[in-house]
């Protein structure tokens, strides 16, 4: 494929057509910035979810968990992990990377890295809430817990950029 033929990137693609006048290292900067921020406000919410889920072990009612529901918060804990990891992973490679003129690339990568966390973070986010529901009022209420929050996550995550994207792109035609 001829590289100008070639699809851009995502944070290539809407720099370059925004009527911004940068460098690409200005643009680096610059959505290097914004990921920051996504990946703030993604840590706090992972936080207070491996918070919470570290401190049910120790709550005296743990012990009623059944097998499943153990399972679940073993493979929760798990995403929790993964999903501390995964928002640390840009900083670790920034610090890394620093000074050698590798920005446009580390924000390409940090974020493929944010897409990723995001899809843990959203299987974590829907297992807490079925864990809970299940425990808290039964197995059947926490399954209708897992479909609704699978649901209004594909809406908001998926569904609803989708709409505005092609919104846009209808006015734009």
């Amino acid at each position: 494929m001829d590289p100008e033929e070639r699809p851009l990137h995502p944070i290539e693609r809407d720099d370059r057509v925004d009527g911004r006048d940068e460098t690409p290292n200005e643009r680096a900067d610059r959505n290097w910035d914004e990921l920051l921020q996504e990946l703030r406000v993604m840590q706090t919410g992972t936080q207070i979810l491996t918070g919470f889920l570290l401190a049910v072990a120790f709550q005296p009612r743990f012990e009623d968990l059944d097998a499943f529901q153990r399972d679940v918060y073993v493979v929760l804990v798990g995403l929790a992990a993964l999903a501390t990891i995964l928002a640390l992973a840009p900083v670790g490679m920034h610090r890394a990377l620093f000074g050698r003129r590798r920005k446009p690339q580390l924000v390409r990568i940090a974020a493929r890295i944010v897409r990723i966390d995001l899809i843990v973070i959203a299987a974590l986010t829907v297992g807490v809430t079925t864990l809970i529901i299940d425990f808290t009022v039964g197995r059947t209420a926490g399954l209708v817990a897992l479909i609704a929050s699978i649901v209004v996550v594909l809406i908001f995550w998926m569904a609803l950029p989708t709409i505005v994207r092609r919104a846009k792109e209808a006015k734009q035609s």
